[in-house]
């Protein structure tokens, strides 16, 4: 077994070596992940699935709320001057490997070159397509920003490049960045860099507060019983902007307790009440069985059955951008 990553006190979600939800379990024996992979049809995804919206070149600063996907689940997000990277992933593949494992389809929507100045990074949780380690090394080479993860993604960071400062937080914890206050909240999911270190580090969602704005980003997570939404929006308001995952569910039975599809992702937006939501963790990446294009279809359909508007949830591709002035 892999040493731990965090060394602290027992708690509600944390056994003193693996973190843990409360009356929820996200893990899969072998068992069940060979009869996934071995009698589960799989779409084929295409070679290249190119964004209309590719080589976006953000503004430097955003006096307001900007919002930017890189692709799957990287952001840009430009808020209160600051810009702030979540989940960045620019390598080719989401994987430990240069040559084989998921392999992007798209290029990222924004080069590394045509990045503005980044203030600060923020990690959601330790799985390939959101951590990065080699994205994150040239971004702390080139900008020095701060770091922000969820408790024990610092060392596996820190194993890769020891000079990289790194500040993690617990759920509940909040941290602020210029006038930007940056909670860390729970999410139905789980951690792994390898067979040994499952859940050794923390996952997490955020919410991201300047002003009147409120955004909420939902990492990865399952619906479960949705009160983990309802409680963003009984501690926090309703957010004016959630990011939700739409993509990587197929098959239900193997993939609900840890991603939620479109339909969830619409219940977790009435949960949450915001006026507007953006979908990502799709169309980048192929890490389950829907098609590619599955799951803006699948979020067509659910928005026309809760009789929500169908600008008001937004799939978005690589390069595109929502934006809501300072008001």
């Amino acid at each position: 077994m892999s040493k731990p990553y965090w060394h602290g006190p027992p708690s509600d979600h944390f056994d003193g070596t693996r973190f843990f939800i409360p009356g929820h379990t996200t893990d899969r024996s072998l068992r069940e992940i060979l009869r996934w992979r071995f009698t589960e049809p799989r779409a084929k995804w295409p070679a290249a699935y190119p964004s209309p919206f590719a080589n976006a070149t953000p503004p430097r600063r955003v006096d307001g709320l900007r919002v930017t996907l890189i692709g799957h689940a990287s952001f840009l997000v430009q808020m209160a001057g600051q810009n702030i990277l979540i989940d960045p992933v620019w390598s080719p593949r989401a994987s430990p490997l240069g040559w084989l494992g998921p392999r992007r389809v798209n290029p990222p929507g924004v080069t590394l070159a045509d990045l503005p100045p980044i203030d600060a990074i923020l990690i959601t949780h330790c799985h390939y397509d959101h951590l990065d380690l080699a994205t994150i090394a040239r971004l702390w080479r080139q900008w020095r920003p701060r770091l922000i993860a969820p408790l024990g993604n610092d060392a596996i960071i820190r194993r890769a490049a020891a000079d990289i400062a790194v500040e993690t937080l617990d759920w509940g914890g909040a941290t602020t960045l210029g006038e930007t206050t940056v909670h860390v909240t729970p999410a139905l999911h789980w951690s792994a860099r390898s067979l040994g270190d499952r859940r050794m580090a923390l996952w997490s969602a955020f919410v991201l507060r300047a002003g009147t704005d409120l955004l909420y980003h939902a990492g990865d997570t399952g619906y479960g019983d949705g009160s983990h939404f309802r409680e963003i929006r009984a501690r926090h308001g309703a957010p004016s902007l959630a990011l939700l995952p739409i993509g990587a569910y197929e098959p239900r039975w193997f993939m609900r307790n840890q991603h939620m599809n479109p339909s969830d992702s619409v219940r977790a937006l009435a949960d949450l009440g915001a006026p507007q939501a953006l979908g990502y963790h799709w169309g980048t990446f192929q890490l389950t069985d829907e098609a590619i294009d599955e799951p803006p279809k699948a979020l067509a359909i659910a928005l026309a059955d809760a009789r929500i508007d169908a600008d008001r949830f937004r799939a978005l591709r690589p390069g595109e951008s929502w934006s809501r002035p300072q008001t």
